[in-house]
């Protein structure tokens, strides 16, 4: 979950990071780059990659992206933008879907949504699928998904979401309630209450 707040600053470098603090016993608690974490820190691969993906996982795929969930594009600064560049902020995402039809709703349609908006809360996530990357270490979502709701002041007025299968460049857009709906089907079953009701279904 984040607030939509696109700005100037420029996409950060290119480093990708873990997360120290998943790793037990260290009281490390900023992301940090996996060869710091061994060079500097004494961990080993091994025991970074039992608690999260890590580089290799995504060096060989083909046909997929590092999908970010927190895009960088919908941040202002360049410390937050880098935040997104975590291993943990991201899954196997369609090349197409990414390059295509998910990034003109993320640069195209959230700025045309959210025009007029104090602020816009936005959660994303992905639904778990049935195949596996990485040899078994990293699941591909069958489905990634979006929800935005919108406040005038401190009014929540509008709210959407978005779904897309994750081996097609679609994005269906829908109303809130709706994507609840189809993520209840999705989750097994489960509700889904998203922004706790306070936003327009």
């Amino acid at each position: 979950a984040y607030i939509y707040q696109p700005g100037t600053a420029k996409r950060p470098h290119s480093w990708w990071f873990v997360e120290p603090q998943l790793i037990s016993e260290n009281n490390l608690k900023e992301m940090e780059r996996e060869e710091v974490l061994i060079k500097n820190h004494k961990f080993t691969l091994d025991k970074i990659k039992e608690s999260q993906a890590v580089l290799e996982d995504y060096n060989k795929m083909t046909g997929l992206d590092r999908g970010h969930l927190s895009p960088s594009g919908h941040l202002d600064s360049r410390e937050s933008k880098t935040a997104t560049f975590t291993l943990t902020n991201i899954v196997p995402q369609d090349s197409s879907l990414n390059t295509g039809q998910w990034n003109i709703y993320e640069a195209k349609t959230m700025p045309k949504m959210s025009k007029g908006c104090t602020t816009t809360y936005v959660i994303t996530g992905a639904v778990p699928g049935n195949t596996y990357v990485a040899e078994g270490r990293v699941n591909r979502p069958s489905h990634i998904w979006s929800a935005a709701c919108c406040l005038v002041g401190t009014v929540p007025s509008k709210a959407w979401g978005v779904i897309a299968e994750n081996d097609k460049n679609k994005v269906e857009n829908l109303k809130l309630g709706e994507l609840e709906e189809r993520l209840r089907g999705l989750y097994g079953g489960r509700t889904v209450t998203l922004f706790n009701n306070a936003c327009p279904r």
